[in-house]
């Protein structure tokens, strides 16, 4: 299974994701974790990340692709994967087609996590990271609302998208996700 999660900044894919690849066998893909994997390593392509991430920007397409590419092409993910926080972009969703239609492996779902803004704010003002300072979190709320959100209809309209209630309790989240992806 080839899956993208989407979701605003503490909507909690983080913890969806993890379940969702132990109980599916998928490898989980999370550009958050890999950028801040280079960036703490100060490696070239995580220094360069680092600029864009501390003022709550960004980290640039080509960037982005680069990484991905590389991590498509590893064994884990010949079985299927989960895409956490990539594409974010329609220029980034663009570029994965283009890659995924070159080896033949279409993606199968695209799920939306839902959570009100209010919550968010709550949910990421609470955990305490150095990057969650409020002006940040503000930025960051920003940047998804005029980049991310225009993908959930460039899915809809490839009838990908799903979406999912986020709020409740983490096994009732669970519980809907695993609803969608079991269709």
């Amino acid at each position: 299974m080839r899956i993208i999660f989407i979701g605003p900044p503490g909507a909690g894919k983080g913890t969806q994701a993890e379940r969702l690849v132990q109980t599916y066998r998928m490898a989980h893909l999370s550009t958050g974790d890999m950028l801040r994997a280079a960036r703490d390593a100060k490696t070239e392509v995580g220094l360069k990340a680092e600029q864009y991430m501390s003022k709550g920007a960004l980290v640039p397409d080509e960037v982005i692709v680069d990484i991905i590419a590389q991590r498509l092409e590893q064994p884990d993910c010949q079985d299927g994967y989960l895409l956490d926080g990539f594409p974010r972009t329609i220029a980034q969703a663009e570029a994965l087609d283009a890659m995924l239609a070159k080896k033949g492996t279409p993606l199968d779902a695209v799920l939306e996590l839902q959570v009100p803004e209010d919550e968010l704010f709550r949910r990421l003002a609470s955990r305490g990271r150095a990057d969650d300072s409020p002006q940040v979190i503000r930025q960051r709320l920003v940047a998804y609302r005029q980049q991310t959100e225009p993908l959930l209809a460039y899915y809809r309209q490839r009838s990908l998208l799903k979406s999912i209630d986020g709020l409740g309790t983490v096994d009732e989240i669970f519980r809907r996700a695993c609803q969608v992806l079991n269709q």
